[in-house]
């Protein structure tokens, strides 16, 4: 039996997400009336006052500012930026745009043989821990993280979370030791510090790992678009398998799938959720925009 604990790192970042996501989603399904602070604050039964400290302490900006960088407008200016950048480095030979995680995280994929062994002679060892975008299962193997994957609030939730692990890799050994995941939680994070290299270890076919890859290339801040990603792997007109192997990306963050939109800057799906989708991006601009004013 998988042991299954309540976090207690970090709980009042947690708590303060699960308010500002509520207000995000009311966003999303507002998204065209341009909802106001008292409506906002109304929705998660708070009064503007501390609804507006609340936002702040979390985002670091106004809710008015960070639902400007959530607009299709700033997300079509990112796109052409991004797909700019894309374009010259590949017509300079490289294969993405110059970021941090290049320096710091590798991937490798199992090969055909590992892959059909469905994880035998691993173990791996996981843990939950809380963060500013809610609670995360971290799993780690002695050859590299296998798994970053947000869960909802509650003890029935992290269970469901383990036995869909669990039958993703039904020949491994579960070791619960939050220890050991705590250290991949100092880099994990947009604007993390990197202090040693990370090394992932993924289970998905040739193309999912291709389009893995791919998406190590895009900037914190930056967008792109399946199309965009489509083109930088050589497979121009591949945007519906390059969608479904982004949504089966099971390293959040790392990987950074939430930042790729469709080509008009709507959103798309997500995996953990739209309304973590849009708290992600909002946040990472919201920081880009911090450091610029600082600057």
């Amino acid at each position: 039996m998988d042991k299954v604990v309540e976090s207690t790192v970090s709980q009042e970042q947690t708590t303060d997400y699960q308010r500002v996501a509520r207000a995000i989603a009311y966003i999303q399904q507002h998204r065209f009336e341009q909802p106001n602070l008292d409506q906002l604050a109304a929705h998660v039964g708070l009064s503007p006052y501390h609804f507006q400290r609340l936002f702040v302490r979390w985002a670091g900006v106004t809710p008015k500012r960070f639902i400007s960088f959530l607009t299709v407008e700033h997300a079509k200016s990112l796109l052409r930026q991004g797909d700019s950048l894309m374009n010259a480095s590949l017509t300079v030979g490289l294969s993405g745009t110059s970021r941090l995680h290049d320096q710091f995280i590798t991937l490798e994929g199992m090969t055909p043989g590992e892959y059909k062994r469905l994880g035998a002679d691993l173990t791996i060892r996981y843990g939950f821990h809380a963060c500013q975008f809610g609670e995360v299962l971290i799993l780690k193997t002695q050859r590299g993280i296998c798994g970053v994957r947000f869960v909802e609030p509650g003890l029935a939730a992290k269970e469901q979370a383990l036995m869909m692990v669990r039958a993703e890799w039904p020949l491994s050994e579960f070791e619960y030791d939050p220890e050991a995941t705590q250290e991949v939680m100092t880099q994990l994070f947009p604007g993390a510090e990197a202090h040693a290299p990370l090394q992932l270890l993924l289970r998905g076919t040739q193309f999912q790992i291709k389009v893995w890859q791919a998406l190590l290339s895009i900037p914190e801040g930056s967008v792109s678009s399946y199309q965009a990603i489509a083109r930088s792997i050589g497979q121009e007109k591949a945007s519906r398998p390059v969608g479904s192997a982004i949504g089966a990306n099971p390293v959040a963050l790392l990987i950074p799938c939430h930042r790729v939109l469709r080509g008009t800057g709507e959103l798309g799906g997500y995996r953990w959720g739209v309304a973590r989708k849009m708290a992600l991006l909002g946040w990472e601009a919201s920081r880009g925009a911090r450091m610029q004013d600082v600057s």
